[in-house]
């Protein structure tokens, strides 16, 4: 078994970013297995070197060590790019060159279906000509990649099996113009090549499986076992988060509180929940 925790450096890290590692960590420990720390650094607009640093202090003051070296995203831009050639040899990507005022300019011509992330891409630059002067991203033909790929299954070990629907997306973005892969490839891509048997992270990344399920059929990669587990939530009952400035880690690590008492009160935590990580 081997697990990950796999958090982005554009912010600091909060309780709830805690409980994920704990999760992906005690899970690989109670089997034997191994823990995988990799840093999603490829947005280069929003990376930041100190939160990588805070990243690495704050799974060393929690005590969740990770088997061998950090991995870091930027250091193998080289994989995403063959997995995005080998997509776009398939046929199964295009080139779309729409910026978000046109896509939602379309959006007003134009009804579409409606999935997790809003609206669907309204298909512009599926069939017209492209011009090469434009910036562009790559977009994933979903149609003909399912046509292609036929029904498709996966397994959340707190859910049973599911039906993988990532026609609930529409045409997503495989390939940004601001950074060298989309979450989707990447993750993907670095969950093959670091051998994650289980991939473990909280439940509001559990649609996005469907369509990481599809890129593993399409690039011929392995499918791993999936355990989206619950969230930890604010006072007000929503979901911590950075963007509505949950309190940090780092805050805690500078006021010399003990890492290890607080991942001992969420390990509690996990069994307040009905969680327990040796029979998942």
């Amino acid at each position: 078994m081997v697990t990950r925790f796999a958090p982005s450096p554009n912010g600091q890290l909060h309780i709830g970013h805690a409980f994920s590692a704990l999760c992906a960590h005690d899970f690989a420990r109670a089997f034997g297995g191994r823990y995988h720390l990799r840093i999603e650094d490829i947005d280069g607009t929003r990376s930041r070197p100190e939160h990588i640093a805070g990243i690495i202090a704050d799974m060393h003051w929690l005590g969740l060590q990770p088997d061998g070296d950090v991995q870091f995203q930027s250091q193998h831009t080289a994989r995403y790019e063959e997995a995005r050639d080998q997509l776009i040899a398939a046929g199964y990507l295009y080139r779309c060159g729409c910026t978000r005022s046109e896509i939602a300019e379309a959006l007003k011509q134009k009804s579409v279906p409606h999935g997790p992330d809003g609206p669907h891409y309204p298909g512009t630059c599926r069939e017209r000509p492209f011009n090469e002067d434009a910036a562009y991203c790559w977009r994933l033909d979903m149609e003909k990649a399912l046509e292609a790929a036929g029904p498709l299954m996966w397994t959340d070990l707190a859910q049973g099996q599911q039906f993988a629907d990532p026609m609930a997306f529409g045409d997503v973005v495989i390939w940004r113009k601001d950074a060298p892969a989309s979450y989707h490839l990447a993750a993907t891509v670095d969950d093959a090549a670091d051998g994650i048997t289980h991939v473990v992270r909280g439940k509001d990344l559990f649609a996005y499986t469907a369509i990481h399920r599809l890129l593993q059929h399409l690039l011929g990669l392995p499918e791993p076992i999936y355990w989206h587990h619950p969230l930890l939530l604010d006072r007000d009952g929503g979901k911590l988060a950075k963007r509505r400035s949950s309190p940090a880690l780092s805050v805690r690590r500078l006021a010399g509180e003990s890492g290890t008492a607080l991942i001992d009160n969420l390990r509690q935590g996990t069994l307040m929940l009905g969680i327990s990580l040796s029979d998942t």
